[in-house]
């Protein structure tokens, strides 16, 4: 016996700090916590001590020993198996050989159906070469257990290790009785394959594709035989195949296999004749990959026209599954006449068309009928291109308009196409009956202009009038149509007519875009040379609208006019102009006009001219507002940048005046004694915090109650000095805004000047 070696303490285990102290939601005991440890080994124990053996008596005490800790082992837990493969091992381990099979066949006693007890047992037998014991183990454990593939695939190979062929193969033989799975089929092959057993190995693919009659193992069976050169054979192989599953059940990964096989024979014929079968028996959504394999074939082996029928007849059927499916897929028709129509059969694009127009929309909603009327439109363009069948092309363009729904809805295309078809026929009677009874059934704006346009070609002027007097009445708002109207009449040279009709389609109470037909109107004139009726039209226009851009145009008209008075001329129609605009809230608009005027006066002005134009830019100033939505929530506030001009703001000073006599008045009213002066330092410290407008030029006080008004503010029309404050009782004049914009917190924001400062 050996103790431990002096000076070397034995380290206690480390044990992890507890952070929560706590008490657990469920509580422990004491005997769990010392099977734990226990199990854990947590509890320092002493090593034991090494021992060396120097006699048999001290082998024997060690023998009896450790049985006696197996046994009692065992004896706690007599179902863990661990515990008799460790026994086992160990009395392997003292070559007890006769112990260890005992301790083997007690664990079998207590599960027989282990199959890891039934190799450890197996594997002993054979590692101490004990062939016999090893042989009748596996007798008994295939019989026990005759599904459990390792017992088999180990007694096989032990018997194959041994030499032992015959022996082998018999137990080959026991265990293709239970059919057992596919490999176990395959290992059986290249058992007899290894052996060169050509016609054993034959004979056992013939029973394997019977016990598991898969595509894939007959596939295999075939592959086998052309792997050894036996053609014929194959070759039947596929055809029984084939034959044994019959047209109900037909796998398209068998013909291709099956054309393969084929190809690699050259047999390019047979190949074309298993590919053309199975895709006439298969269904067409279970045979892509068959069509793609085909296709690949006649690229390699065939010539161009039968590829294009291979490709031609791949897609056909999958436009006619589409069109099974759906037949209102109007989208797949057009796709399925284009292939048929490649083809060129007359016969067979006729029928096509006509299945495709007999699938009418069921709703007579215009989105459903867009599409389908063009199937009317291709087979009336193909009768008159292609087969060059006019009368029948007439019958598809009648019948198509008899079949649309005119009354809910109609097609102006389909109208137009018919009536130029009648021309190109030499019938323009027909033609003309045709765009008639269109409008007179269902007119539109298309419908119109393509008569007219028709008429226009033909160079009948007085039915191109006629027409566009129809039209106005049908669409009197209308500004394209007035426009075209006077512009054919400017055309035929006769001015007092279109004016007339400039003047007709301006004085309609309702018009679409008025600014176009104004714009026409005045570009007329202008090419006419009568600038004074131009002049006059921009007055009139400018009666009903003050736009910006109106004010711009009328001013480059006058520019471009005689070269001495343009200039003055121009300059008069901005200043009118912004004299209107001043008027407006469109602050944009009015920097707009500002811009241009400066631009004018820079290319034509002078400098006091422009610099009278730079001072009345205005600045631009950042300000704050209140966002507010629909509901009239407020939801915060945005920055957006105002415009503040010298001309607003020299009329800015006289509201201070009257705000600091309303302010007075109320002091007055509401105080009991005499406060003259708490008043004027009240209005005086208002004036101090006035808005933006004393920036230009505001009031300043008076250090009395009455206020005052810088001389800018004389001049705006303010009050002048020493006015005194109105009387109580006084209101204010109408035309003030009583609510002072310039007062708000906004004018205290940071601002940007603009170009006038």
């Amino acid at each position: 016996m050996e103790s431990p070696a002096p000076g070397k303490p034995q380290k206690p285990p480390k044990v992890a700090k507890v952070k929560n102290k706590a008490p657990a939601e469920v509580q422990i005991t004491a005997e769990q916590l010392l099977r734990e440890a226990k199990e854990r080994e947590l509890e320092i124990v002493a090593r034991p001590p090494k021992q060396k053996i120097n006699d048999p008596e001290e082998l024997a005490e060690y023998r009896m020993k450790k049985r006696k800790q197996f046994e009692d082992n065992i004896r706690k837990n007599r179902g863990l198996i661990a515990n008799w493969l460790k026994y086992a091992q160990w009395e392997e381990s003292q070559k007890e050989i006769q112990r260890a099979r005992s301790v083997f066949e007690r664990a079998l006693d207590v599960d027989h159906r282990n199959i890891t007890l039934w190799l450890r047992y197996a594997e002993t037998e054979m590692r101490n070469k004990q062939i016999n014991h090893a042989r009748n183990l596996w007798d008994r454990a295939v019989t026990v257990l005759p599904r459990a593939n390792q017992f088999w695939y180990k007694y096989t190979y032990m018997e194959e290790m041994l030499g032992n062929v015959a022996g082998c193969r018999a137990v080959f033989e026991r265990w293709m009785e239970w059919e057992p799975e596919e490999q176990a089929w395959q290992t059986y092959v290249k058992f007899e394959l290894r052996y060169k057993e050509l016609d054993r190995a034959r004979h056992i693919y013939e029973r394997f594709v019977m016990v598991h009659p898969d595509v894939k193992n007959w596939i295999k069976f075939a592959k086998f035989e052309e792997r050894y050169n036996y053609i014929a054979s194959a070759r039947r192989i596929y055809e029984r195949s084939i034959e044994f599953f019959g047209e109900e059940n037909m796998f398209e990964e068998l013909f291709i296999a099956f054309a393969r096989f084929e190809e690699n024979q050259k047999e390019h014929d047979r190949v074309r004749v298993i590919y053309k079968y199975a895709l006439d028996h298969i269904p067409k959504e279970q045979c892509q990959e068959l069509y793609k394999q085909y296709t690949i074939h006649e690229k390699k082996y065939g010539d161009r026209k039968g590829i294009e029928d291979v490709i031609v007849s791949k897609r056909k059927h999958q436009y006619e599954t589409e069109l099974e499916a759906n037949p209102s897929n109007y989208d797949a028709w057009f796709d399925l006449l284009r292939l048929v129509e490649s083809e060129g059969d007359v016969e067979t694009i006729r029928e096509t068309y006509e299945r495709a127009i007999a699938n009418v929309p069921p709703t007579r909603e215009k989105r459903f009928w867009r599409r389908y009327i063009y199937l009317w439109i291709n087979y009336a363009v193909y009768e008159e291109l292609e087969a060059r069948d006019m009368e029948r092309a007439r019958q598809v363009y009648r019948a198509a308009l008899e079949l649309t729904p005119h009354k809910h809805l109609t097609f102006a295309k389909l109208w137009l196409m018919y009536a130029h078809f009648e021309i190109r026929q030499k019938d323009l009677t027909a033609a003309r009956r045709a765009m008639g009874a269109a409008i007179g059934r269902c007119a539109k704006d298309k419908l119109f202009r393509g008569y007219i346009e028709l008429e226009i070609q033909l160079r009948e002027f007085d039915r191109c009038r006629l027409l566009y007097e129809k039209f106005l009445e049908f669409g009197p708002q209308n500004c394209t149509t007035w426009i075209k109207f006077a512009e054919l009449e400017t055309l035929l040279g006769d001015a007092e007519r279109a004016r007339a009709i400039y003047e007709l389609a301006i004085n309609q109470p309702r018009l679409d875009m008025p600014e176009i037909l104004w714009k026409s109107y005045i570009d007329f004139e202008t090419e006419q040379e009568e600038f004074d009726r131009t002049r006059q039209l921009y007055e009139r226009l400018l009666q009903r609208t003050q736009h910006v851009k109106v004010w711009m145009s009328f001013a480059q008209f006058e520019l471009r006019l005689a070269a001495d008075g343009g200039a003055a001329q121009a300059r008069a129609v901005y200043q009118r102009a912004s004299g209107a605009l001043r008027q407006s809230e469109e602050k944009e608009e009015r920097l707009m006009l500002l811009e241009a005027w400066k631009n004018f006066e820079e290319e034509h002005g002078s400098e006091e001219t422009l610099l009278q134009v730079q001072k009345m830019m205005p600045k631009r100033v950042k300000r704050r507002r209140k966002i507010v939505t629909d509901d009239g929530e407020e939801t915060g506030w945005e920055e957006y940048f105002d415009y503040i001009f010298p001309e607003d703001e020299a009329a800015r000073p006289n509201l201070k005046l009257l705000q600091m006599a309303k302010l007075w008045r109320k002091q007055q009213e509401d105080s009991d004694a005499p406060g003259t002066e708490t008043g004027a330092g009240e209005a005086q410290a208002e004036t101090e915090t006035g808005g933006p407008g004393e920036e230009a030029g505001g009031s300043s006080p008076a250090g009395e109650g009455t206020g005052g008004s810088s001389p800018a503010g004389e001049e705006a029309g303010g009050t002048p000095p020493g006015t005194p404050p109105p009387p109580p009782g006084a209101e204010l004049p109408e035309d003030i805004d009583r609510d002072d914009p310039g007062s708000s917190s906004d004018s205290s924001s940071e601002s940007e000047e603009g170009p006038g400062t």
